[in-house]
Parts: structure tokens; sequence; C-alpha cells
């Protein structure tokens, strides 16, 4: 397989929460194309992160809540200006109330794609896990691979209208596994033991794609999505979306089996577009007992697990379904149960129309794919939206993004016949600590097709899901306001609806967007302006002195 263009760094970032005020460390990210491994430790993370490379650059610390510290969250021109080449730029936060698996990654044009790695977080000192400790705990980054540079590839899509050639491989921890051409040697191998418990923190890394995950002959027991404990539930099978973490206990075989086993991995794809069809693999490999006159690992049976249909939208929608917070004294779920604030966003894909005496290459070879939320595109300006209602500067955005859609119609039927969406840089304004009620529902004005929402800052309370059109007045009978799981990322399902609510509790400005980066790139975004509140620790604090400058 020809090598990637683009660059790979890979660093861990691992944060010990402790009972007493935690350190404040230091630490220094060279933005470079190389491979790094970086072990960081502390409540309070600095990190310096330097550009060594010609592209803009920005990191984004994904689902780490950065508490009145927006400055830090990393999405370019949302919180912060990208970081030029040669420049750099300090990232200072707290990890407030949070442990498990997360992770970190670029967050401008298609950069994710390389830069990326998981942020680990234990939990505070005397503290366990409210489950069996495990014997091991493993990371796996589920991840893809271009055999082109990306970057060319989003802007030349751009160019055009059309959509964005599809990526050649998926990988795991970044080895694509012996199903691609030229890869056989390129394959994750993870080695266990028989009769022991391994956590696995799994990351779906992918640009563009949700993914099942599945182990041969093996089920997991999930215990964590997001980084918040569920209701333990097993499975042999799982859906991560762009963006979602899932912890999953691995309990191996309690002797040795005489077989080597297949992890894979391979997309779930709804819409009508391309796809990379393919299938990452790598190998469950049982240690011999050291007693054992064992046979050569190569002439062992190797088995494959059996995924889900590439669009098997009843596995998803029953997968997800089973995600439930503990909902504890320890661990409460603290969903909000009234609402101040309701708003319907539908989301979905639509068309720009082809500039005056230009050819373009979307649909119908007259048109531009877009997408956009209740209709509207988002338009990134040309400084950040955070720094602009900081520091009071007009004509950067507007505070009038629809609550609902302006024309209602039937979402996941026929569709319309003007399929062009409007272009602006709107936001929605919420009072501090608001209660907040969003339905989410998928269009299917260039087809049905799920999308895995992300709210920056916040973690949200899924209460509901189904498919079809959202009814506003059964649909909420069936909420779920005792248990709901909560999450930083969830999928709006094909041709269907999702119900999340939260408090508006953060301060600042804050991206949501789609996980699948070409739909990001074609408008579907948006941004929410949370006011300060009353108390000293409510309000945004002040920008850094480094802010790096448009």
């Amino acid at each position: 397989m020809a090598a990637s263009h683009m660059l790979f760094c890979f660093w861990v970032l691992l944060l010990f929460m402790n009972n007493a005020a935690g350190e404040t460390r230091h630490y220094k990210f060279n933005v470079l194309m190389e491979l790094f491994a970086l072990l960081l430790e502390g409540d309070r993370v600095i990190v310096k992160v330097v550009n060594h490379i010609a592209n803009n650059v920005t990191i984004h610390w994904h689902g780490v809540r950065q508490l009145t510290t927006g400055w830090s969250d990393g999405p370019s021109y949302i919180t912060q200006c990208p970081i030029q080449a040669n420049q750099s730029y300090i990232y200072n936060f707290t990890i407030t109330g949070q442990r498990g698996t997360l992770w970190w990654h670029a967050h401008i044009s298609w950069l994710r794609v390389s830069i990326y790695g998981p942020i680990i977080i234990l939990p505070k000192r005397n503290e366990s896990y409210p489950f069996a400790k495990p014997d091991k705990e493993v990371t796996i980054m589920l991840g893809e691979w271009f055999n082109s540079d990306p970057e060319a590839i989003i802007s030349q899509a751009l160019q055009t209208g059309a959509g964005p050639n599809v990526s050649d491989a998926y990988t795991i921890n970044g080895y694509p596994g012996p199903l691609y051409n030229c890869s056989s040697k390129d394959t994750y191998t993870l080695k266990v033991k028989p009769g022991k418990t391994y956590l696995l923190r799994l990351i779906n890394a992918a640009l563009n794609d949700e993914l099942f995950f599945s182990i041969a002959n093996h089920t997991v027991t999930v215990v964590e999505g997001d980084a918040v404990y569920t209701k333990p539930f097993v499975t042999d099978k799982l859906l991560i979306t762009p963006g979602q973490t899932t912890n999953v206990l691995l309990k191996t075989k309690p002797e040795f089996p005489n077989a080597t086993f297949l992890m894979a991995a391979r997309p779930y794809f709804t819409g009508q577009g391309t796809i990379d069809n393919s299938t990452t693999v790598g190998i469950l490999e049982y240690e011999h007992p050291s007693h054992h006159n064992h046979q050569s690992s190569k002439n062992l049976t190797i088995i494959q697990p059996v995924l889900p249909p590439i669009n098997a939208t009843g596995f998803a929608v029953n997968f997800t379904g089973k995600f439930r917070s503990l909902g504890n004294a320890k661990y409460p779920a603290n969903v909000p149960k009234t609402v101040d604030k309701k708003f319907f966003f539908t989301v979905g894909l639509g068309t720009n129309p082809c500039p005056k005496n230009t050819t373009c290459q979307g649909p119908n070879n007259s048109s531009k794919f877009a997408a956009s939320v209740n209709n509207v595109s988002f338009q990134f300006p040309t400084i950040a939206i955070l720094q602009a209602y900081y520091f009071g500067q007009n004509g950067v955005y507007t505070t009038d993004f629809p609550t609902q859609p302006l024309i209602p119609f039937n979402y996941t039927g026929t569709a319309p016949n003007n399929t062009n969406v409007m272009n602006g840089t709107r936001a929605v304004v919420l009072p501090f600590n608001t209660s907040v009620e969003l339905v989410m529902q998928d269009t299917s004005i260039l087809g049905a097709e799920s999308h895995p929402l992300h709210l920056h800052g916040y973690n949200f309370f899924i209460v509901g899901q189904g498919l079809g059109n959202y009814d506003p007045n059964k649909d909420p009978l069936k909420f779920n306001l005792v248990d709901p799981m909560e999450r930083n990322t969830a999928s709006v399902p094909a041709g269907g609806w999702v119900a999340i609510r939260f408090f508006a509790d953060n301060p600042g400005a804050w991206f949501m967007h789609c996980h699948l980066d070409v739909h990001t790139s074609w408008g579907l975004r948006m941004a929410w302006i949370v006011l300060d509140g009353p108390g000293p620790n409510q309000k945004l604090q002040p920008p850094p002195s480094d802010l790096p400058q448009c």
C-alpha cells in the first residue's frame, strides 16, 4: 500500500484525577511528520502546540467540557483562529468531573484524518471503576487511510461540487490489516492470556464513516461511552460513530483455544453516494502457556467475525438504544426534567446552485453538494466567533438561527422540489443555565442518512430516538428521564430523529456539527453562544495573550 501523503501523529494523553488539587503539568506538542508517544499526568493540562507543518492547524480535546476555558476548545474559526506555520499556541484547561476515554484531534479542514490520539482519564486516587478491575487496559483506535492527500481531495470536491473521493482503507491502531493489497505485514495484533479480563478503550477516529466492530467468537461487556459509565450490557457486535468512544470488558477464554481470532471493523452507511466498503482486520492472539508444546501460530485455525450488513439501520437503532447511564447516587443522571427552551432542527444534505458560467459535478451535474441545519449551511467567519463575541465585534455572525424549520414538510417522505440551502453564519444565544431540549430530525432530501452530531463544551442526555418523522404529541411521552445515556456525540438515525437535553451551564461559543467531516465541510454545522452566569466561576475566562490571530 502506498504511503499516505498526510502526516500521522499519535500521542497518548493520560490524566490522573487526584483527590487533592491536581498538579499543573506542562507539555509541548510539535506538529511534525513523525510519530510521537507522550504521557501526560495531572488535573490541569497545559499543552504548547508548535506548528512545524505548512498547513494551519488547531487541536480539539474532544469531549473535554472546557468549563469556562472555551479558548482551549480548538475548533478553527469558532473558538480560535488557526495556528499558522511556525507559530504556537498554549492550550490550558482543567479536567473537572470527568473520567474515562476521550480523544484529541486536529480541528481544521480534514487534518484530523492523521493528527489524533487518545485521552485517558483515570479515576480519582483511591477510587475504583464501577466494575471489576481488569487485568490489563488496551487502547484501540479505528482510523481511515488515504493514499492521496486528503486536503487536496476535499479542496477539489468543494471546487467541483461533487462528492469527494473516498478513503483507501480503514485502520486499527494505524494498521490496515491483511485484507488490503500490500499490507499483510501491517496488521495490529493484540496478545492476550487465557482467563483474563481486558478493558478495551475503543475510539472511532475515522474521518467519514461510522464503523461496526467485532471480535470473532467473543462477546464483550459495554461499560462506558464517551467517558460516562453505563449500565453494563453484553454484545458481540458494536457500532461506534466518528467521535465516539466505547469502553468494553473482554473476558478471554479460560484455556488456550488452539485458534486465532480476527477483530474487524467496516462501515455502516445508508447514503446514496460512494463509500469505502472495505474491512480492516486485526488479530486477537492467545499467548501459549509456557508448559505447552505448541504448534506454530501460523497453523492455528483463523476464525473471522460476522459483522452486520453495511446498511443495518435496525441494528444501529437497537444498539444505541441499549446505552443507559448508571443513574445512581454516585453517578447520577442529572437530566433536565423541565425545559426552558425547545428546538427542532432538521439535518441533512441539500444543494447550492452552480455559479454562473461554471460547470459543477454535484446533483444532476448542475449544482454543488451542500449540507445544512434547518436549511442553513453554516459559513465560517474570517475571525473566531468566540473572539467576536467576547470583544463585541459586530458583523461576524448573527443571532437569528432558526429554532425550527422555516417551511415544515414531510421530512422523511418525498423530497421537495427545491433542494437549495441558505448560507450564513448564524448562532443561537442562550442565557446561562438554560435547560434545553433539542430534537434533531434527519431529512431525505438527497437520501436519508445517519448523521453523528457532536456538541462541543457539553455532555447531553439522549432522552429519545425513533424512525420516521418526530411526533411532538406522542413521542415525548416515551422519553427516558430516569437513566438516559449521557454522551458528547450521538447519531441522528437514518430516516429518523433523536432528542437530547442539557443544561447550558458553560459560557462561551460552542460548535455543533456532523462528525462525518465531508458533511461538516458542506455546512452541516452551527454554533451556540452561552452567556455568562452571575457567579465568579460561571463566566468565560479572558482570552490568553498568545491567542492566534487570523
